[in-house]
Formats: C-alpha cells, structure tokens, sequence
C-alpha cells in the first residue's frame, strides 16, 4: 500500500474494518464474562447476585451470537488454527502497511492559515 489516497487500496477495506470490530466486540464481551464471574464470587446479598447472574448469562448468550456471526462472515476460525492464523497474520500486516502510510505533512507550521496572524 502506497498511496492511501487511491481507491484501489480501500478495496475490502469496509469488511475487514467490521471483521475487527467485531473481533474487539468479542474479546470485550470476554472480559465482561470474567468480570461478572468475580463479582458473582465476590458479591454478599442474593439480590444482586442473582442480578450478576442474569447479566453474566446475558453476556455469555452474546458471546456465542458475536461468534457465530463471526464464523458465519468467515471472521473467525475456531476449529481451524491454520486458516484463522492466515487471518489473523493478514490483519496484522494491514495494520503496519497503514501504520507506514504517510499520513501527515512534514511541515506543521500553521502560520499564516489563521484570519488575523498571530502576534
């Protein structure tokens, strides 16, 4: 990728953006799950345990609604480590070749772009 500014390299650009939100999606619903196991251990009164529970059970429902989407749009490989290290290999790559763009001016001086010059 050499010029971001040319159409060609925003080619499946969009579905590989959705594919890493949702991965992040997933990975964030995770934590959610470990954090509501360690309240429900941690948590005195049946009222809110239960109130955990429910919320823990909610998160593990959409876990599994994030992976199978995931594994539906071929995003994720679960029981494939060699195609979903492709991907994940193919991800990583995308992110240095846009992390080496050139993105910002060398110049940075802004004077001279304001209505009335700076004193």
């Amino acid at each position: 990728m050499n010029d971001y500014l040319d159409p060609i390299n925003s080619v499946g650009m969009p579905e590989k953006i959705d594919s890493a939100i949702a991965m992040e999606l997933l990975m964030s619903v995770k934590v959610a799950v470990r954090n509501y196991g360690i309240a429900l251990t941690e948590a005195v009164s049946p009222e809110v345990r239960t109130t955990i529970r429910n919320q823990m059970e909610a998160a593990i429902d959409f876990h599994g609604e994030v992976t199978d989407l995931m594994i539906k749009k071929k995003w994720f490989y679960p029981y494939d480590l060699s195609e979903q290290q492709t991907i994940d290999l193919d991800a990583a790559q995308t992110a240095v070749d846009i992390a080496g763009l050139h993105l910002f001016p060398e110049n940075n001086n802004r004077k001279g772009l304001f209505p009335t010059p700076p004193e």
